[in-house]
């Protein structure tokens, strides 16, 4: 640096202390900011076709975005579909450490004594827990979930807690369980919209169920238990992830159905149709829709965008930004080609910032439409300029004369 350049340096130090009285006593210039908004699940049409089923719900897997309803809210029995909880609360246990594939399943009289879908587990006899969920997730054994129940909650009643509790952190609200396979007993009930929520939670956030609820045929104890997945979809219908049927006499017959096609993923629950047909149908029906009429964008930020903004007063003269954009952005069928991002950004930001401070938005829109907004915000801290840091800068600068 020459020694203009450091006098120069010397007399801006100087000037940012002579100014630093005068922010302090103004206060800091405030940016604008928009609230962030979720994508508005609201813009999309819901269909008025009927499917043969008592309550069903379609919804996008991966955004939420709901595309059908009926009777979405209405309390009824959900039969094997209630293992769809018994599996999350498992993978939530695994995930956390406190048990794993290879743990040994003991078999209590209890489990041995439940009635229904079985692989006829005998007191005392022991299996994996990665046998106990296939059992469950192929066969919709109800032995072999209540096995598991025990095992990740001690008794079957305490395990039932635990998933009331856990449906209620979920915003599951018209949704109460009082066992772990799904039986019909009183006070036992959830809803269509209730079940996707926690089967878009499972399938989310635990991807690995996918490698179980799409296996088709398999074996225990050593070949002489065959199992055969309860799910006819997955020979019937392209994409199919999964997910649980449900039978009963009270919630009749049921299912939460999932699949992906070209990057989309749906979620199709039926409850309460006449005949295992009638339910293949109905989610088949619902299905088709989705991927008929909805496609997803990933959503990246531009590589046009800043990286960072200026900072006035500031201990950096800098900031680096984050943008807080979704992985994928539901869409009707068409509209990736138009679809336009838009980053909003002031060209400077007044110290102090705090990290995760909103500095600006992106907006997503199709023609006149908006279809969402999310927040940029600060990656780090920037702390106004100091006394001590002025000082220090200006030694530093006149040390170099």
């Amino acid at each position: 640096m020459s020694r203009y350049k450091r006098i120069l340096s010397a007399l801006i130090a100087l000037t940012l202390l002579a100014g630093m009285r005068a922010q302090a006593a103004g206060g800091q210039a405030e940016t604008a900011a928009v609230q962030a908004q979720p994508a508005q699940s609201g813009r999309f049409e819901l269909p008025g076709f009927d499917v043969p089923a008592d309550a069903a719900v379609l919804i996008a897997q991966d955004t939420g975005d709901l595309l059908y309803q009926k009777n979405p809210d209405a309390r009824v029995p959900i039969a094997s579909i209630t293992k769809v909880m018994t599996l999350l609360l498992t993978f939530e246990a695994i995930d956390a450490g406190r048990v794993s594939l290879e743990d040994t399943v003991p078999v209590s009289e209890h489990a041995y004594s439940m009635g229904g879908s079985q692989i006829w587990l005998e007191p005392g006899e022991q299996f994996t827990l990665d046998e106990m969920i296939r059992a469950i997730c192929i066969a919709s054994a109800n032995d072999a979930a209540v096995a598991v129940a025990e095992f990740i909650g001690g008794s079957e009643p305490v395990f039932a807690e635990m998933m009331n509790r856990r449906a209620q952190e979920l915003g599951m609200e018209n949704t109460c369980f009082q066992n772990a396979c799904g039986l019909d007993t009183e006070g036992h009930f959830s809803t269509a919209r209730d079940v996707a929520v926690m089967s878009r939670e499972l399938l989310v956030n635990h991807p690995k169920i996918t490698e179980y609820t799409t296996i088709w045929t398999d074996s225990l104890r050593g070949g002489a238990t065959q199992l055969v997945n309860t799910n006819k979809l997955l020979r019937q219908y392209e994409g199919i992830t999964g997910l649980k049927t449900g039978t009963t006499s009270g919630a009749r017959v049921c299912i939460s159905a999932s699949a992906t096609r070209d990057g989309l993923s749906l979620i199709a629950v039926v409850l309460g149709s006449d005949t295992s047909e009638e339910r293949f149908a109905a989610a088949t029906a619902l299905l088709d829709y989705g991927f008929a009429n909805y496609e997803v964008a990933q959503l990246t930020a531009s590589g046009e965008w800043p990286q960072a903004l200026a900072v006035t007063g500031g201990a950096e003269n800098t900031v680096a930004l984050r943008y807080e954009l979704p992985e994928q952005l539901l869409l009707k069928k068409g509209e990736s080609a138009a679809l336009e991002l838009v980053a909003e950004l002031p060209d400077t930001l007044a110290a102090p910032v705090a990290q995760g401070d909103e500095v600006g938005t992106v907006r997503a829109s199709v023609g006149a439409e908006q279809l969402g907004s999310w927040p940029v915000t600060a990656a780090s801290p920037v702390a106004r300029m100091n006394f001590s840091i002025a000082f220090e800068r200006l030694w530093q600068a006149l040390c170099r004369l």
